[in-house]
């Protein structure tokens, strides 16, 4: 079908009959909306968005005049069920979030666990994501990352699970909520360490866009003494942990290292006695040097 746009730009679309399109819309920037999306958005039968008033804001400026119904936290079970039912029966629907890639801290898990179950087509419509946003100009290793989503609220809870993540190698992605943001930096400062590097990114894609680089200390003093920076939507980012060089095996490790160079070549015994017990190749290596006295 021809579906008509502001700006008077025709698009053509072809929807799959009862088919579950997950739909990513702007964080901020109402631009970032893809010609993809907005012609899915008009084009299926229903519209099932996390706050139907925020959403029915964004499908105005593009004057799509699809329905919409609530699907959010409180009611997703409930609901889900009418959709899988109106989807058997030819309906295409469009799952959206607040803001962002639905499921990412946002409801709709559910609803896309039990449309893969019973069969039916889940087809993603990607775009805007904090996540991906904050990562991509942060400035620290993207190779791999661990995303954490919101710690918990009070205090004692927010420390043990940093806590778990203390040693953790990754790049570390949390949501934060404004209120909590400089209680959970003095944790963060605590348990990870006034050095760790991080990036905190704030108001993403909008007017007041903002990175604060720097160590934990660094952010939290800048945090602290700028009440604008405890504004708005934040994502936070930490620097994985550095390796631990171990200077000395311990005892274990030898006892694995030496039955191994009984039958083995020194780098073939160093690489499996690394697989085995986790300690770097290098270190191994050079200790079957001392212990062997040859290469």
């Amino acid at each position: 079908m021809a579906v008509k746009i502001a700006g008077d730009w025709d698009y053509n679309v072809i929807l799959e009959k009862g088919a579950l399109y997950v739909v990513a819309t702007p964080i901020g920037n109402l631009g970032d909306l893809s010609h993809r999306a907005i012609e899915v958005l008009h084009g299926v039968t229903v519209i099932a968005a996390e706050d139907t008033r925020h959403t029915r804001r964004l499908l105005q400026q593009y004057e799509i005049s699809t329905d919409c119904l609530a699907l959010h936290e409180h009611n997703e079970s409930k609901v889900t069920a009418s959709l899988l039912l109106r989807m058997q029966q030819g309906d295409s629907i469009a799952l959206v979030s607040d803001a962002g890639t639905p499921l990412l801290s946002d409801p709709g898990y559910h609803l896309v666990r039990e449309a893969t179950t019973v069969g039916l087509r889940v087809i993603p419509v990607p775009g805007p994501s904090a996540i991906m946003a904050a990562l991509s100009a942060a400035g620290l290793p993207t190779d791999r990352f661990c995303f954490e989503g919101f710690l918990p609220n009070k205090s004692v809870a927010r420390c043990r699970r940093l806590e778990a993540l203390r040693q953790v190698p990754v790049t570390l992605v949390f949501f934060e909520a404004p209120h909590r943001i400089l209680a959970t930096l003095a944790d963060m400062r605590s348990i990870f360490g006034a050095d760790r590097q991080a990036v905190m990114a704030r108001e993403l894609t909008k007017t007041f866009e903002t990175f604060l680089r720097g160590s934990l200390e660094e952010i939290y003093q800048q945090v602290n003494g700028d009440q604008n920076q405890q504004k708005g939507e934040i994502v936070m980012l930490v620097h994985g942990a550095r390796p631990v060089e171990r200077s000395e095996l311990d005892p274990e490790t030898e006892r694995v290292l030496n039955t191994l160079l009984r039958d083995l070549p020194v780098k073939q015994a160093a690489a499996l006695t690394a697989e085995i017990t986790g300690v770097k190749k290098n270190l191994l290596y050079q200790q079957a040097i001392k212990e062997t006295g040859s290469k």
